[in-house]
């Protein structure tokens, strides 16, 4: 009854094209920006933003580039992690390297670096699909963790491997505090995600999704697959890269190329799967549900165990985790394949029909 867009007329196509048409979307995400900008700030605690909201948007801006290219252009991509470690490195070298380059300079020029070298693994897309392209990407993964091992100097010749950052600053303001890392992920999160949002809805996004459904048939229309499928690699792969930069920046402080392994490439995967391929809202789902269910079941599987008399040990909990994440996938691809974007919005549509059956 509240969720009805009656009376709500569309007097010019700009209103028309608007990102969320319905009045009480634009109210509600832009009260959701102000709680995160302004509430959250004050109201939370250290664990809050350090062990939750921090990695929650830094995955979920991960989870924004992968579904542009697995979700909206239909390229199956294993190497997410390694586009994510080139984008930290990247922005290291050059937060290093150049003396007073700003930080947020540092972040970009990462993504452009992690922009090209998904480029050049995007490549196999012009030829493969499907699994062989899979592999193909997964090629990225292994060359990264062998690229960063072995050539020292991307590690600023660290004799461990290890690198680590300190003295953040944007516009002066340290970034040292937790809720100065959660504000600089947030405002880079809300800016991203809102470029994407016009991204897939302009006409490089309808050929993204146009190469998705029928390649060939988009190619017969007019639509060049090559420069369709490389900018989707190089969009996905700019996003990721600001990603990682601020999963070594802001999240780690340092980091080895250990901490962007395969296993992140399919978490980032999984979050995507969950959350709902080609949805921008499902980005957010997915990285909520896969930081939050770990800390859920660290809380939650002792005491269910003290209750029915049996240890459960720290190795059982990461195994149950596992589980979870096996079955949950499962379960979505049977029942849901969209995700839980999808259930959203079943949800929302209903609200707009509620009392009425038609």
């Amino acid at each position: 009854m509240f969720y009805r867009e009656n009376g709500q007329f569309k007097t010019s196509y700009r209103s028309d094209q608007q990102i969320f048409p319905i009045a009480q979307d634009r109210w509600a995400v832009l009260l959701i920006i102000a709680a995160a900008f302004l509430v959250v700030p004050m109201a939370g605690s250290d664990y809050l933003f350090r062990a939750i909201l921090i990695p929650f948007l830094i995955m979920a801006l991960a989870a924004l580039g992968v579904n542009i290219l697995v979700g909206y252009c239909g390229q199956i991509s294993l190497g997410s992690g390694a586009f994510m470690a080139v984008g930290a490195y990247a922005a290291f070298n050059f937060f290093v390297r150049v003396p007073g380059i700003p930080l947020l300079l540092a972040l970009v020029l990462g993504g452009c670096c992690s922009a090209l070298f998904g480029i050049l693994f995007g490549l196999p897309s012009l030829r493969v699909k499907g699994l062989y392209l899979a592999v193909a990407t997964l090629a990225a993964q292994f060359f990264s963790d062998w690229m960063f091992l072995r050539i020292k100097w991307f590690t600023n010749d660290a004799p461990s491997g290890s690198v680590s950052v300190s003295g953040m600053q944007v516009l002066g303001m340290p970034i040292d505090s937790p809720i100065s890392k959660y504000l600089l992920c947030l405002g880079i999160l809300v800016v991203l995600a809102l470029l994407a949002k016009n991204l897939v809805r302009s006409a490089i996004g309808r050929e993204w999704m146009a190469i998705r459904d029928m390649d060939v048939a988009a190619a017969v229309i007019g639509i060049r697959p090559m420069y369709a499928k490389l900018t989707a690699f190089a969009v996905s792969s700019f996003i990721v890269g600001v990603a990682g930069a601020l999963w070594g920046f802001v999240y780690l402080g340092s980091w080895e190329p250990a901490a962007f392994s395969v296993d992140l490439s399919f978490r980032l995967l999984f979050m995507v799967i969950i959350g709902g391929m080609g949805s921008i809202m499902g980005c957010f789902f997915g990285a909520g549900f896969i930081v939050i269910l770990p800390i859920f079941l660290n809380r939650t599987l002792p005491l269910l165990g003290g209750l029915l008399g049996i240890e459960v040990s720290t190795a059982g909990i990461s195994h149950a985790e596992l589980m979870v994440f096996g079955a949950l996938i499962v379960w979505f691809l049977i029942v849901e394949p969209h995700g839980l974007a999808k259930l959203w919005s079943i949800g929302k549509q209903k609200l707009r029909l509620w009392p009425f059956p038609h």
